[in-house]
């Protein structure tokens, strides 16, 4: 955490030392640089995924710059138990005050040929646990009459498509996610409960990975300035949502893809 885009939300003087945030995905990617910008705005930071090597090691970046990290390995797709989970979180860590729902996979391919399991497996993780992971941690801030902050991470697809993108039912579900964000936030207003969502554009992290080593010419030279987004360029974004500077905002979606699409 020495390196200088590290630090880039540190400007914004966000003070999150008295909440404790979950968030999933948080082994890599952008879960990885969310859970390392609210560590270091002073949240003590949950970290879920499924590859606990990878969690352990996210964790260990943050204590050794001074954070608080918490492993907890979970599978979104295993809905039946996510209730339970967020229950024992609560039990042994306290209230959960801030949920990134992060986490989410990706297929690419014709719409003819995508598979059952595959529809499955993206419903599963893209949105059924996102909705289940938000309204167990609803549940309990109402419970304790705490206010909180929800942010789930949708994707400029939902916003917008081409035929080559190869992508219906993955971006379909991101629509999903961002009216989901809308509707919740409507119920939950009356709680101070703010739910909201990010639409990123093309950023340069694992699930993008391969793709831009074998097609980067293709996808990032037709952009209009001609480049990925760095995971830190969503600092300001997040912690713009999560912070007392954002109380009346909630049910919005914030698109951060650098003109990379038509609006």
């Amino acid at each position: 955490m020495n390196d200088a885009s590290l630090n880039a939300g540190v400007s914004l003087r966000v003070d999150l030392s008295d909440r404790l945030a979950l968030v999933t995905g948080a082994g890599s990617g952008l879960g990885r640089r969310f859970a390392i910008v609210l560590a270091m705005a002073g949240a003590r930071v949950i970290l879920c995924g499924r590859r606990r090597e990878r969690l352990v090691q996210v964790a260990e970046e943050i204590t050794a710059a001074g954070g608080q990290a918490l492993v907890e390995c979970l599978d979104l797709r295993n809905a039946a138990a996510l209730p339970a989970c967020i229950q024992e979180m609560t039990r042994t860590h306290g209230t959960i005050d801030i949920l990134v729902n992060n986490a989410g996979i990706g297929r690419t391919g014709a719409a003819l040929d995508t598979q059952l399991e595959e529809m499955d497996e993206l419903f599963a993780t893209n949105l059924r646990a996102p909705y289940i992971l938000a309204t167990e941690v609803a549940r309990q801030l109402i419970a304790s009459g705490r206010p909180g902050r929800i942010v789930n991470i949708a994707s400029v697809g939902a916003l917008h498509y081409s035929s080559g993108m190869g992508a219906a039912f993955y971006c379909s579900l991101k629509a999903a996610v961002i009216r989901m964000s809308e509707a919740l936030s409507l119920e939950w207003a009356k709680h101070g409960i703010n739910v909201n969502a990010i639409a990123p554009g093309l950023f340069e992290t694992e699930m993008t990975e391969e793709s831009l080593a074998r097609f980067r010419e293709r996808m990032v030279e037709r952009l209009p300035r001609k480049r990925a987004g760095l995971p830190e360029q969503l600092d300001s974004t997040l912690l713009y949502l999560v912070s007392p500077a954002s109380e009346f905002v909630t049910g919005i979606c914030l698109r951060v893809d650098d003109a990379q699409y038509p609006r």
